[in-house]
């Protein structure tokens, strides 16, 4: 589903393009990282801002994303496919890493 959704906003907006980010697939915004899929069974890990992240962690939406035990503030890490919830964040990443 994270690979349809990434079709589906590239088509949306050029600069959505594939990249590699820990030795693994990932979407890019230009140079920025924007998101990854199923990393250690993380599902969707999407860059947003740190605020945003903490909220969707209190609101029970997703997980701190910490590879390695080191925790990555601006990652969300959302481990059950949502497609509407995944698509609505893909998009506020792009328009965060787009800044």
């Amino acid at each position: 589903m994270f690979w349809e959704l990434a079709e589906e906003l590239s088509a949306e907006d050029p600069r959505v393009v594939e990249g590699t980010i820990m030795k693994g697939r990932c979407l890019r915004v230009g140079r920025e990282f924007l998101a990854l899929a199923n990393f250690n069974d993380a599902g969707l890990v999407v860059k947003l801002p740190r605020a945003r992240v903490a909220d969707l962690i209190e609101q029970g939406k997703g997980f701190p994303f910490a590879p390695a035990g080191r925790v990555f503030h601006e990652w969300l890490s959302v481990p059950l496919p949502d497609r509407k919830l995944w698509r609505a964040l893909l998009r506020e990443g792009i328009a965060f890493v787009s800044r």
